[in-house]
């Protein structure tokens, strides 16, 4: 699984011109599964998002977790994560996982971030999306379970 995981102030999902989603300061993340992920995978993803240290302690530096500040998560599935571009002028998606397969993992995903912390939002899987956010930093970081 990918997760681009980006320090946020705050960040919003959109579908169809109304907000359905939103967080305050947290982390936007960017999810992809790809089809030789397995179950295993999920609870390794949701460890490092919500126990990597992004955000600034008392001193400036990045030592605190999204757990640490009682921030917002926000998970947007996104399958162009998955995308093999090493080649010609069009991405290739062969490494994505199946629909069903790549929906049932973002959503057991979810279900292990929101046993964790209080503030879980999620973007519509196969929906069109406008995702908004104000980068903090900005500080991203490409996490692979």
């Amino acid at each position: 699984m990918i997760g681009l995981l980006q320090r946020v102030g705050s960040a919003s999902v959109s579908i169809n011109g109304e907000i359905s989603s939103e967080i305050g300061r947290g982390l936007l993340v960017l999810v992809a599964v790809h089809r030789d992920d397995e179950e295993r995978d999920v609870a390794r993803l949701a460890e490092r998002l919500l126990t990597y240290r992004v955000f600034p302690d008392a001193e400036g530096r990045m030592n605190l977790s999204v757990q640490d500040i009682s921030g917002g998560l926000l998970l947007v599935p996104q399958f162009t994560l998955t995308a093999d571009t090493r080649k010609g002028a069009r991405a290739s998606f062969t490494g994505g996982a199946a629909p069903e397969v790549a929906s049932a993992y973002f959503d057991k995903l979810v279900a292990t971030c929101s046993e964790a912390l209080e503030t879980v939002e999620t973007g519509q899987f196969g929906a069109d999306m406008q995702v908004s956010l104000t980068n903090d930093g900005p500080v991203t970081f490409w996490l692979e379970s």
